[in-house]
This record gives C-alpha cells, structure tokens and sequence, in this order.
C-alpha cells in the first residue's frame, strides 16, 4: 500500500523530501535509459539502498556521513520524508522504492578496533528498542518497499538470519508488507565469518526462513542463495516458503511498472538529459547545502561580512580547492562543470587571492608549512578549510582518533599565530564526526562554519552564507549530533550501552557543542507557552503552543525543538527527548505562532514485561531554539512547563 506524504510546513521534512524526489526522478531517468537498451546491473537499477537511519552514537564511526544524526525521533521523521520523495505519491506506480538501512543495532565499528563482518553488538532490549529500532517502525509506516539487514549479530544471532527482527518485530509487530535484502554478502558473512551456521545450503533456508528475502552479493556463482536448490533438495527449506519470500519482490517490481506498457507508467517518459544536472537541480544544490550549514561560533558578528570586495584574501587548508573530498561517501561521479570549490568560489569577492593547501591530501601526512605562511601576506581575510573527507572517514574507515587528521592541527596554530588576530579568521569545516576544536582554538578563530560534505554546490552555497546571500543566506542548521570535547566523552565504540551517548543519555561534563546548536544572523525570543491540557488521562494527546519572535534585524529561519523529559518515570528512560521540530521563516521583528501535539506514542514508557505503555506521571515540557539547560547557548531563551499524566 502506498502511503501519500502528508501536507507539511516543516522545511526539515520539505527539504528531505525535495532531495531525494530530485535524486529519484534521476535515478528513474537512468533506470529508463539503461533498461531502454537492455543493460541491467550495479547502479543501473530503480531501487534505492536509502535512507540510511542508523544512529550516530560514537564520533570515530566510518558511516556517521550517511545518519541524519544522533536521534531516533529526528532519524525517524526525516526517514518518512525521504522515502515518500523516493517512491513518490501515484495511486499504482513509484518512481524508485526506497530501502532503509542497515536493521539493526549497526553503527560500528567499521575497522577499528575490530571488523563489522564479525561484530557481535551486545544489546539490551531496553537500548534495542529505544534507541536502535524506532526509527525503522518509522520507516515502515512510511511505505518502505525495502529494509536492507546488517552485517553484525546482534546479541550473538546474525541480523540477516534474525527471525525476531525480520519476522516477529518487522513483519508481525510493524506489518512490514515489503521485502528484506542482505548487505552485500552479509549471508556469505553468516557461515564462513560468523560461523553461525555450517554451510551455504543450510544458511540460505535458515536466512530466507527468517525473513531474509533476497541476496545482495558479488558475482560469484557460488553465492549462499545459489544453494537454495540444494538447500530444497535435502529438506531445509519448502517451496511454498520460497513462494512467499518471492511475493514482495515481485510485487515492488510490479509497482515499479517492470510489467506494464510504458505509456501506462508517468515516470517511463523521464530521460537523463532533460532531468540529471538540470537548472532545477543545480539551483536545489544550491539551497540545500545552505540549509545544512551550521554556524559554530560567530565572534563579534564577524558573519555575514560587510565587506563586499577585497584587495587581497587567503583561502587554505586541504579543503581549499579539493574537489573529490567534498563529496560524501556514495555520491555520484562529481561533474567538474559543475562543481566549485570555496576557493573557486571565494576568488571571485577579490582582487587577488592567496591559495594554499599545505597538505599533500587530506590524511595531511606532509605539511608545507612555508606554502601556509606564505600565502598570508597582505591579506584582509583568511579562510582556512580544514576537516576529514571521504579519504578519513567512509565505510570500512573508522577514524583513530578525534583529531584533525595529520598535520592539519599544525597547518591551523601556524595561521592563527601568523595573523595574531590581525584580520579576520574564518574557519570552514568539511567533517561528518566531530573533530577536537580546543579552547585555544575557538578562542583564536573568529567564525567557525560548520560544512559537512556539501557536494558540487559547496562554494557558491558558502558565499551565499558569508555575506547573507538570497532568502537562505542567514544560517539555521543545527547540530544532529553531540560535538565532544575529546575522546574521553565517547564510551568504547564496541559497547552498546547508550548511557553518556548521545544528549539524550548524556550525564557528563558538557560537550563542545550539543545537539541542536546552531547559531543565526539574527535573533529570536520565545513566549506564551501553552500545554493544554494540564491533567491528560493515559490516551489523551497533549497541545503544545507558543510564539517565537525574530528580535533581530534580519530575516531569517529558526529552527523550533520541543523537548520533554520523564519527571518520575519507575523505568530507565532519556533524561531528555526530541517530540518535535520545525523549520520556519520568520521577518525581521515578525512573529510566529506555532503548534504542535505530543501522542500517547511518544509519552509511552518502555518496560520490560509490557512493552511500550502509558503511565501516571508528570512530564516536563520545553521549547526553543535549543536544549533546555545548555552550557553553550544559541542566545535565545527556553520555555519550559509541564503536565500531568493521570490514571483513569
């Protein structure tokens, strides 16, 4: 059944749900030029191994770049959006299925300390089903065609021959109606790394049997599923079970339009030259890297600069003019036509502009220190560009450590001592995890600007942001994840308890910058908080309203987060949870009144003999553009009440 993305105000979900509708209408566009001229194979397809929801619980993990962060609630909500802009919203057909990944309780390690192929992760149902699985639920609910199973066992059974979570929770519990394919030999993975089962024939009927629908796997002809005739012959496994793990998978092509005329099907008229890298794309580029910006620090209103042209600027780091590095892991083939860099980009607001790496790559193992240095002279400006990139951190590539990588760390104390606070010092960050910015750092750097991985659109998108460019040009973006101050705040990778991970399990010295920061060109204020009601029997929904006023001087976005935590809950529960947020567009000295519920669903306890449930208590509520209670503030202030659940 196909579920329609339901009307919206929320720009997070908007915006999600915009990307991937562009990403599918490309991939569909590919799809119909590729099977136009009978090729099949490896990206060539029209299913999506997307969203990846997998929590962003350690700073060192591989695949943090692939996450929309730390939190099961965001990771749920921006899931549901991508998936309904993937397969879109016909009555019969969907332009791509969409396929979330990887279930579960998979978010590292990669390679460090040891290898995901043999992972075992140790998980208590309390963690399992708070933290690694709502997300997923959310994911079915949505419409998902496609879950995708981990490599890792999760408490000593291989998620991809897991019957209690392909069948019993994902089918039975969710009414997941689609079909379970494996990570890429994660079934292999079952018998000859885990050593969970003996042999191939055995470990395809037990995989299917456990709601493991399709092989994903190389061309090798003695792949596990190839053993299915095998497996049928010794009595391990019944047609009619094979007929049922059939079904789904030919219902999804079905509703892809494989079996039907073309000129039944609305996405069959889509060709790659009228859609991939059309002005309508490369304009959403644009937008979308602006709106992912997060703007760390912003000393003496250095941003946006009033400076609308220099004589001279410096722009180096490894980041400066690196093309491939600003890309993610997984991104497309990058089209240098359209593709700039920010000091492709940054050459244009000057005469003259100072260009320097300093590093051979972005492992930054050889430093030219003098190239640096050099490259300072006479400058109005600096912006230094620094961070890990594809080549540091990706799949199977786990970081060792918090640091900038290499030299990196060298390359910016020499600019900072160099300039000595005589221009201004812009940092330009392009990281998925966090990297360790001490005091001394921040204390040193006039605007620290948050990047990630923004693709071909990163230099024109910087700009924009640098001097309040266009309706997205004031920052918005928060933080989806805790920036530690070191290593010391993140438990070992290799354990899965979630208490000190995460805000929501957070009780230690305060990080660098917690999730849901991000500063703004403007300011904003809250008022007029109303829970309604204050006394809510156990199935009742609660009314959270309040306005929020641009105090500023600048149009710009806020990004509101509603938060409540459980006063005197019997259970382990988040010290604090996300119930909801929103993206909106507020005039200068204009106001905002919002709205939003808080379900049952979400004020639901976690126990271990009744699942999820509703009870008597008293629920704290707060609301603003940040955490309650943080040590590194936004500016804004936050509002905070409560209500009572009471027992019928």
């Amino acid at each position: 059944m196909i579920r329609r993305p339901p009307r919206s105000t929320l720009f997070p979900y908007t915006t999600l749900f915009r990307s991937a509708e562009a990403t599918s209408i490309e991939v569909r566009a590919k799809f119909n030029d590729y099977s136009g001229k009978g090729e099949y194979g490896t990206k060539k397809g029209a299913s999506c191994f997307s969203p990846v929801i997998n929590i962003m619980r350690h700073p060192l993990w591989g695949r943090n770049q692939e996450t929309y962060g730390e939190d099961p609630y965001l990771s749920g909500e921006l899931a549901r959006a991508f998936v309904h802009g993937l397969q879109g919203n016909h009555d019969r057909f969907i332009r791509t299925n969409a396929g979330c990944k990887h279930f579960s309780a998979h978010s590292g390690p990669e390679n460090i300390p040891v290898s995901r192929l043999s992972f075992d992760a140790k998980v208590s149902d309390r963690d399992w089903r708070l933290t690694f699985l709502p997300q997923f639920k959310r994911c079915v609910e949505a419409g998902t065609y496609n879950i995708m199973c981990s490599y890792n066992r999760i408490n000593g059974v291989p998620a991809c021959a897991n019957k209690k979570l392909l069948t019993d929770i994902l089918r039975h519990e969710w009414g997941f109606k689609g079909y379970v394919i494996s990570d890429q030999d994660a079934v292999l993975n079952i018998w000859k790394v885990h050593h969970y089962l003996p042999d191939a024939p055995i470990t395809a009927a037990e995989s299917i049997k456990a709601g493991c629908n399709l092989e994903l796997c190389t061309s090798d002809p003695n792949n596990t599923y190839m053993q299915i005739p095998t497996a049928v012959s010794q009595g391990f496994i019944d047609n009619q079970t094979l007929i049922d793990a059939l079904r789904p998978l030919f219902y999804t092509r079905m509703r892809l339009g494989e079996f039907d005329p073309a000129e039944n099907n609305p996405y069959a008229g889509l060709k790659p030259d009228d859609v991939v890298q059309s002005e309508a794309h490369r304009k959403l580029a644009v937008e979308f890297a602006q709106k992912s910006y997060v703007l760390l620090q912003n000393k003496n209103n250095t941003l946006p600069l009033k400076q609308e042209h220099f004589k001279a600027i410096s722009v180096v780091g490894p980041f400066a003019d690196n093309p491939l590095q600003l890309f993610g892991d997984y991104a497309p083939v990058y089209n240098e036509n359209f593709t700039l860099t920010p000091y492709g980009a940054l050459k244009e607001i000057a005469d003259q502009t100072n260009v320097a790496s300093g590093c051979n790559d972005t492992h930054c193992k050889t430093y030219n220190a003098t190239e640096v240095v050099s490259a300072l002279d006479g400058t109005e400006i600096i912006f230094v560009c620094l961070g890990t990139g594809q080549d540091v951190e990706s799949e199977e590539n786990d970081r060792a450590d918090l640091f900038l990588p290499g030299e990196q760390q060298a390359l910016l104390n020499d600019v900072i001592t160099t300039n000595n606070g005589k221009v201004p010092l812009v940092l330009l960050l392009f990281n998925a995890g966090p990297v360790q910015l001490d005091d001394s750092v921040l204390s040193s750097v006039d605007a620290v600007l948050e990047c990630f991985f923004p693709a071909q659109a990163t230099g024109e998108a910087i700009v924009n942001v640098l001097f309040n460019n266009g309706p997205f040009g004031s920052p918005a973006a928060r933080l989806p994840f805790t920036w530690h101050k070191n290593i010391d705040q993140a438990p070992d990778i290799t354990n899965y308890e979630m208490h000190n991970r995460t805000y929501r399990y957070w009780y230690q010295d305060s990080p660098t910058f917690p999730f849901g920061y991000g500063l703004s060109y403007t300011t904003f204020s809250y008022s007029d908080l109303i829970v309604s009601p204050s006394h809510v029997q156990i199935q009742e929904s609660v009314l959270i309203q309040a306005t929020v006023t641009n105090t500023g001087n600048v149009d710009g976005d806020e990004v509101i987060q509603v938060y409540i935590s459980w006063t005197d809950a019997t259970v382990v529960m988040p010290k604090l949870q996300l119930v909801h947020f929103e993206r909106t567009r507020i005039a200068a000295g204009s106001s905002y009144s919002f709205s939003c519920i808080i379900t049952p669903e979400r004020l639901a306890v976690y126990e271990d003999d009744n699942g999820f449930v509703v009870r008597p208590g008293t629920i704290s509520v707060s609301v603003g553009g940040q955490q309650p209670n943080q040590t590194v503030s936004v500016g804004s202030n936050v509002l905070q009440s409560a209500f009572s659940i009471v027992a019928p």
